[in-house]
């Protein structure tokens, strides 16, 4: 009985661990303007952090999933769109890149009690990768869920 317990917490903590990094870009997405102030800078520095350690819990969680909680290796590994669910979350990862070294940036001017200097361009080029950051992850349970129903398998 506690295999069961054990497979559904992993569950758990792959889907909470996917709720809070796409509330977490949501977040960041609607807090994203040119020169923030203070509150609002040091927030998308927080936001990108919890996001960062839920993209890990859901990666790590993904992969105790596929080895030993799930339906076993060969359903994921087998079908194509395991695969495709796999290059989104690496391609949104890659994405997250450039807005998370912003905010590390950020951090070095907030510490000496200044402001960081975010202009117009910044503000939308972030806003930009962030839409796309977001589309990608709105993606991922469209294909989770026709996995689910064996699409993508040959049998």
């Amino acid at each position: 009985m506690g295999s069961v317990f054990t497979s559904a917490g992993v569950a758990y903590l792959h889907d909470l661990s996917f709720m809070v990094c796409f509330a977490a870009l949501v977040l960041e997405r609607y807090l994203i303007r040119p020169n923030p102030d203070r509150q609002n800078a040091t927030l998308m520095v927080i936001t990108d952090i919890v996001y960062g350690i839920a993209a890990l819990a859901l990666l790590v969680s993904g992969i105790l999933r596929v080895l030993s909680f799930g339906q076993g290796s060969s359903f994921y590994t087998e079908n194509p769109l395991f695969w495709w669910k796999v290059g989104l979350f690496l391609s949104v990862g890659g994405l997250s890149l450039y807005p998370t070294i912003t905010y590390i940036l950020w951090v070095l001017p907030l510490r000496r009690g200044a402001l960081p200097l975010v202009s117009e361009g910044l503000a939308q080029r972030l806003g930009w990768i962030l839409n796309i950051e977001l589309l990608g992850f709105a993606s991922i349970p469209l294909l989770a869920t026709l996995m689910a129903r064996g699409v993508g398998l040959n049998s």
